[in-house]
């Protein structure tokens, strides 16, 4: 394929509705700051021209960085500003078609619920999905019931794409996610909302890196 690949270990997904009246880019520079390693633009509120705009400012400051962008849910975004890539949820465009918008010069991420939502964007062509929801989370009100870290570990084993897990991930659990089979954890309230997003960033980075050393 023709984008590059990416390091999903600590995944941003920004908030604007709990930021605390931070800015998105504030956010984002802390978040890289500490330690993460890819960052999903989340908009579901505002004009298509305030999200591009945005879009292309935080593209910019990543690109300095070498951090790689991912545009929610809106596949023409995604091509607007050249981003790395687009995740898409079950009720999105459907992967076969972003696909042959897209080509392959963007990831696209699918998040699956089941076994069933993995092996089938698996088979379709998905590059990484976003296992959700792991556990509770009260970021999103419309999401299934929490898979737990046996039902992440279900899905590792169905499946050999990437798995990013999300879903009231943070750094009490993120260790635990990642010894289960995750390669990346999803990260919205524990950064966007906490009152240092960059030590809050390097606190869950410190964990993944610690579940991966085969020694500890």
């Amino acid at each position: 394929m023709a984008h590059r690949p990416i390091d999903y270990s600590l995944y941003l997904v920004t908030d604007r509705s709990l930021s605390r009246g931070r800015s998105t880019l504030e956010i984002v520079r802390a978040a890289v700051r500490g330690g993460v390693t890819c960052v999903q633009l989340r908009e579901k509120t505002g004009s298509t021209r305030g999200f591009i705009e945005e879009a292309i400012s935080v593209k910019a400051f990543l690109n300095s960085c070498g951090v790689p962008l991912i545009i929610n849910d809106r596949v023409d975004v995604a091509l607007a500003v050249a981003a790395d890539g687009v995740h898409l949820g079950q009720t999105d465009m459907p992967l076969a078609a972003a696909r042959s918008i897209a080509g392959t010069s963007m990831v696209i991420g699918i998040s699956a619920e089941s076994i069933r939502d993995a092996a089938e964007a698996q088979a379709a062509g998905a590059d990484y999905l976003g296992v959700s929801p792991v556990f509770a989370t009260p970021t999103k009100t419309d999401t299934a019931a929490p898979l737990g870290l046996a039902g992440l570990r279900a899905i590792r084993d169905a499946v050999e794409i990437p798995l990013v897990a999300i879903g009231g991930l943070n750094r009490s659990n993120a260790a635990e996610a990642i010894r289960n089979g995750a390669d990346g954890i999803a990260v919205v309230s524990a950064i966007v909302a906490a009152d240092d997003p960059e030590q809050a960033a390097r606190a869950i980075r410190h964990e993944i890196d610690t579940a991966r050393r085969p020694w500890v």
